[in-house]
């Protein structure tokens, strides 16, 4: 529950960048991944923001 709250408060904070409400828009990205192996299934994802030469990205 905890780290649905982390993820809900980061691609909030993604999505206000990127509105361009403080300057020039910061394209946000996203990733989703779902993987099957040999020890089972496995469910992962992240959020991240570029703006020029600095890049901040928080996945699991």
């Amino acid at each position: 529950m905890r780290i649905l709250r982390v993820i809900l408060l980061v691609s909030a904070g993604a999505a206000l960048a990127g509105c361009g409400a403080d300057g020039e828009p910061i394209h946000p990205t996203m990733s989703a991944n779902v993987g099957v192996g040999s020890g089972g299934t496995y469910v992962g994802g992240g959020v991240g923001l570029q703006r020029g030469g600095l890049g901040v990205y928080l996945g699991l």
